[in-house]
Formats: structure tokens, C-alpha cells, sequence
């Protein structure tokens, strides 16, 4: 009872800086795997490892304290500029490491995955929204769907890309593409003209994209255990298994937008 009594009380810019905070932290580790392909060739490989957990722990005062102003208010809006900025940097690096030098399509499939440091500034933009527009007003859930569409184009992208890499050797590779296509309609028109039946067809639709979302993390691991080698070569250098997560990372934030819209009159929104 106590437990239902506490989730009553939980409002929906609350579980969005959650959400924020915890996916700074993930990418934390998440970053640290990818980049240790290539043992940190670079120093500045290293920022956004120690960004990523600074910003985390920098937005648990401000969770904490559960109130929308005060000095928590800046701290997540200083976050998430530095989370925009450190992923428009990221974007330019991972297409400068070959896109920039050699303008073709092999060079963009090849190249370090470009729309992968745009996590950031997805987060950053939540963060910023979180704390400057009002949660309870017409325009903060519509905006949040709006970046849960913005995360399903660059899915769709890493999607498309990543398994162009093996020329889709499998035909259940294109299944992530089609979930992320179906995510960016959806998600797009639901931001737009955000009606309660469509609303709940979204939620279904949701559903369905978590569902590919692990499905895709359980085909990777089997993939990597397949493989020859370590355990830690199959991590590191074999399918990302936290790739496909992305799916149900992104159905999360897309019904924390939609929860508000449910819970009153949506339609006469504008």
C-alpha cells in the first residue's frame, strides 16, 4: 500500500530527470565499452566516460529534493548543456575519424557510429525541457515525444547502418530497422496531434518495440557467445549487446510523454 501510495505521488518531469539521470549513468559504461575497442586511442576519448558519471551523481541532489527550482533547477539545465554539447562534439569527431575525409556511403557505414554520441544532446534537450517548460501545461509532453521520435530516427539510422556492416546477414537484422521506421511515424504524429485513442495505439506500438529491443540484446549475446575467443574479445569486439536496449529505452520515454496526455483530456489540446 505504502509503495502504490508513493507511485500515486510520482509527477512526470520527476520520472523524466530520472529517466536523464540514469541513462547519463548507463552511458557511462556504455561508452567505456565501445571506446576500449580501441584502448582509448585518443584522450578525449575519455570525456564523455567521466562526463557521463559527474552529470549522473550532479542530478541526484536535485531528484532528491523532489521540488522543480532552486539551485537543482540550474544544476540540471548546466547538465544538460554540457550533455548537448558534448554530443554535438561527439557527432563531429565520430564522422571526422573518416566521413569528413572520404565523402561516400562506405566511409559513413564504416566510420565510428556518428549518431550514437546524439544520445547526449537527446538528454541534454530532455534536461533542459525537464526544468524550463511547465509539466503540467499543453506543450511539455508533446516536446517529450518529440525527442523520443528525434531517438527513434537516429535508431533507425545505428540500425540500418551498424548491420549494413555484415549486408544484413540475416533477414531478422531488418527487423530493427522496420520497428525503428514504424517508432518514427508513430511517435511523429502522436507529437503533433496527440489524441487519446491514438495515444493508446501508441502504447501498444511500444510495447512491441521494447519487445524487439530485448529480443535484439538476446540475439547479440548468443552471436558473441558463438564467436571465437575471450569472454572479454567477444564484449568488446562482438555484437554490442546493449545496442538493441535502445528500443526499450526509447518506448520508456516515449510513454513518460504520453502519461500526462492520458491522464487528461488530450484532445483538446492544442
Amino acid at each position: 500500500m505504502a509503495r502504490a501510495a508513493w507511485l500515486r505521488k510520482v509527477r512526470p518531469w520527476f520520472a523524466a530527470e530520472l529517466f536523464a539521470a540514469t541513462n547519463l549513468g548507463f552511458l557511462a559504461l556504455d561508452v567505456a565499452l565501445a571506446h576500449t575497442s580501441n584502448a582509448f586511442a585518443d584522450r578525449v576519448e575519455k570525456v564523455p566516460v567521466a562526463f557521463s558519471i559527474f552529470a549522473a551523481l550532479a542530478l541526484i541532489p536535485g531528484l532528491a529534493s523532489g521540488r522543480r527550482d532552486g539551485f537543482g533547477r540550474v544544476v540540471a539545465c548546466v547538465v544538460g548543456s554540457l550533455s548537448i554539447a558534448v554530443g554535438v562534439a561527439g557527432l563531429v569527431l565520430h564522422l571526422e575519424s573518416s566521413f569528413f575525409r572520404a565523402n561516400t556511403l562506405h566511409e559513413l557505414v564504416y566510420t565510428a557510429p556518428f549518431a550514437a554520441p546524439l544520445a547526449y544532446v537527446g538528454i541534454g534537450l530532455l534536461l533542459v525541457l525537464d526544468r524550463l517548460e511547465d509539466p503540467d501545461g499543453a506543450a511539455w509532453a508533446p516536446w517529450v515525444l518529440f525527442l523520443a521520435f528525434g531517438g527513434f530516427v537516429g535508431n533507425f539510422a545505428l540500425s540500418a547502418l551498424d548491420h549494413a556492416q555484415n549486408g544484413f546477414h540475416s533477414a531478422a537484422e531488418w527487423i530493427p530497422v522496420g520497428a525503428a521506421a514504424f517508432g518514427v511515424s508513430f511517435l511523429l504524429v502522436a507529437a503533433l496531434w496527440p489524441t487519446r485513442r491514438f495515444l493508446r495505439v501508441c502504447l501498444g506500438l511500444l510495447a512491441l518495440e521494447a519487445l524487439v529491443g530485448v529480443g535484439g540484446a538476446v540475439l547479440h549475446v548468443l552471436g558473441d557467445v558463438a564467436r571465437p575467443g575471450s569472454a572479454y574479445d567477444r564484449l568488446v569486439y562482438g555484437a554490442p549487446v546493449f545496442a538493441p536496449l535502445l528500443f526499450a529505452d526509447l518506448a520508456l520515454l516515449a510513454a513518460i510523454g504520453a502519461w500526462p496526455l492520458l491522464r487528461e483530456p488530450a484532445d483538446e489540446r492544442a
